[in-house]
């Protein structure tokens, strides 16, 4: 068995045991859908960036996310995996999220720099559920947002950790000077926070880590910074 298809394997059993633990939470020690499904996003952002240490082709990552999504739209359909879809809100976050991964990869392929797919993914993981807990701890400054309320306190935690995130990974992948560093961190931890904002249904995970994407794309190709 080649190394590529055992890294696969693994990784697709790490993702399953992932799903199980949830499950055994949700199902035997009573956490709710909303803290399992944080654990899931956080847990599956974590496996996520293990991709590009472990494999090198492209079709790896795409089987990956091919079969989770067809899982994912089975659990939906006959009402499994409840530590991830009980919720009381619509949400397409879980089925957004594959594709998303395998455009990073691709991303990460093309330039050869791993800032374009750790970045957004890591913003995506870790960001997100900052500010639904901090939004839930304190609820400051409520608004709604078609059937979703969300809050100021927690778009801020959002931008906070986007910010410390951004600036701690171009420091480790770039060699840009501070005064770039802090230019290109905040215009991607506040376009983020935005979209986070103003996002609902869980297309916050299509629109997070694109407009990080897009914003390291734009700076490079039109040479504002040198990221590469």
């Amino acid at each position: 068995m080649s190394s590529e298809l055992l890294y696969t394997l693994i990784l697709a059993c790490s993702f399953l045991l992932l799903f199980a633990v949830s499950e055994l939470l949700y199902h035997y020690a009573k956490v709710g859908a909303e803290k399992t499904r944080r654990l899931v996003h956080l847990g599956t952002g974590l496996l996520t960036l293990l991709f590009p240490i472990l494999l090198s082709n492209h079709w790896s990552v795409f089987l990956l996310c091919s079969s989770f999504l067809v899982i994912l739209i089975l659990s939906q359909r006959f009402d499994l995996l409840k530590s991830i879809n009980k919720i009381d809100r619509v949400s397409r976050g879980s089925l957004i999220y594959p594709f998303v991964v395998y455009i990073l990869f691709l991303a990460y392929q093309y330039y050869d720099q791993l800032l374009f797919f750790y970045l957004p993914v890591v913003i995506l993981a870790v960001s997100d559920p900052v500010a639904s807990l901090v939004g839930k701890t304190w609820p400051l400054g409520k608004y709604r947002l078609k059937h979703e309320t969300k809050t100021l306190v927690g778009s801020t935690a959002f931008f906070g950790s986007a910010l410390l995130i951004s600036v701690l990974l171009l420091l480790s992948f770039t060699e840009l000077q501070i005064l770039e560093i802090m230019l290109v961190g905040i215009l991607i931890s506040l376009m983020t926070a935005t979209v986070e904002a103003l996002s609902y249904r869980g297309y916050d995970n299509l629109f997070i880590p694109m407009s990080a994407l897009a914003i390291l794309v734009l700076f490079q190709n039109f040479k504002i910074v040198n990221l590469l």
